[in-house]
């Protein structure tokens, strides 16, 4: 059996990646981005998921995870995400991407007739205090390295702010120090 892409140690946070399928950018939406960032909020205050750091992009989302059954909240939240995702899209009458979620929906998903989230989340275990500030620092600065904006914080979707001095976290936990 495959271990690579598991959850092997339950206790330790993970950097994961929930990818749209084909990287469609369904995010490019904020009404679709404030569907995942209500999912993660409730999933903190309702499962126990204590929430690293985040950033979404138009067809991705990276996180620092943790908490009891994460494998099984993350599989929660990308299900009930998909099905408002595509409510949203469908009221946002953005057709051409509903039919690109069914035409790239996989042969064995039969319960839907579309397909938001690419299977997996490829979680990598975070082990040290060294990986906790790569993986943050490399989330953060994904919009920079993509042109979006000048400076980490300056992006929206993303807990980027929430590590500046004196802010007050909205989703991240304060169980790992703050990155300097």
């Amino acid at each position: 059996m495959r271990s690579r892409y598991r959850i092997n140690d339950p206790d330790a946070p993970h950097f994961v990646t929930a990818t749209i399928v084909e990287w469609l950018p369904v995010f490019a939406s904020s009404a679709c981005c404030d569907i995942v960032v209500k999912s993660l909020a409730y999933a903190r205050a309702h499962k126990g998921l204590l929430i690293y750091g985040w950033v979404i992009l138009d067809s991705h989302l990276h996180a620092v995870l943790s908490g009891p059954d994460l494998a099984k909240t993350i599989g929660d939240m990308k299900k009930f995400t998909a099905r408002e995702i595509l409510a949203q899209v469908e009221l946002e009458g953005r057709a051409w991407l509903l039919n690109q979620l069914a035409y790239y929906r996989a042969k064995h998903k039969t319960a839907s007739a579309h397909q938001v989230w690419q299977e997996g989340v490829h979680p990598q275990a975070v082990l040290s205090d060294e990986m906790m500030e790569q993986k943050l620092v490399y989330l953060h600065n994904n919009p920079v390295k993509r042109g979006l904006v000048a400076s980490p914080e300056h992006w929206r979707y993303s807990s980027a702010h929430e590590w500046l001095p004196g802010s007050l976290p909205v989703l991240r936990c304060d169980e790992w120090r703050q990155v300097q």
